[in-house]
């Protein structure tokens, strides 16, 4: 599904340097991989290469043998919005919307309508433990319950891949513990890919494969 080619990545300025460096992975569907790497190394970077958001200075990036290379703006757009999911450390949950409205956010921007959108958000707030929440708004969550409206409303349109940018960093470890599972079994029960980054050492257990980014690439570890 995702190919990753000897993605190369510099920022210019006056702490100009190279960020990425000959970085390759395959990533077929059904399988969860999580990244690991010091502070600055790039991996949020990495992320932003991968899911089009930033363009590479080497190497390519493919979903399904396309390079996202060759698509616009517009097409960028679009393949984000209908084929790939999103989670990150800050929960982006918007304040004024209920859970129920935060989690239906992508498939109202792909068109779904009722009933399919009704049924569709019921069952992923099921799936994650906030069945009875949905018009609950966000202050009244705890932070790991804001993290599972997170994970909902990144797998409601089912998304080939998802990208998880240190998703339990701003979570108690036991809440932590709880997003993980739940973020491993919704991936793994819709038969997308997945790309978990971390610090956590403990976190990157839960994945099928635990990579290290370093200057020169990534390692399997």
């Amino acid at each position: 599904m995702l190919s990753i080619r000897n993605l190369g990545k510099s920022f210019s300025g006056p702490r100009a340097k190279a960020v990425l460096r000959g970085v390759a992975l395959e990533l077929p569907a059904g399988e969860y991989v999580a990244v690991m790497g010091e502070s600055g190394i790039g991996k949020s970077t990495l992320l932003n290469l991968v899911a089009g958001l930033d363009r590479p200075d080497s190497g390519e990036v493919l979903f399904d043998g396309a390079s996202l290379a060759s698509l616009d703006d517009d097409a960028l757009t679009l393949l984000r919005r209908k084929h790939m999911g999103f989670v990150f450390q800050a929960f982006h949950v918007l304040p004024y919307l209920t859970v129920a409205q935060n989690v239906g956010l992508p498939l109202l921007l792909n068109g779904v309508a009722d009933p399919e959108m009704a049924t569709r958000i019921a069952a992923m707030l099921a799936a994650v433990g906030l069945g009875d929440r949905g018009e609950s708004l966000p202050r009244e969550l705890s932070g790991g319950e804001m993290q599972r409206v997170a994970i909902a409303r990144a797998l409601v349109h089912k998304p080939r891949l998802v990208l998880a940018d240190e998703p339990t960093g701003n979570l108690d470890p036991e809440s932590a513990a709880q997003v993980l599972r739940l973020l491993r079994e919704c991936v793994k029960s819709e038969g997308a890919a997945g790309i978990l980054v971390t610090h956590s050492a403990a976190a990157a257990k839960t994945a099928d494969r635990v990579y290290v980014l370093a200057q020169d690439g990534l390692r399997l570890t």
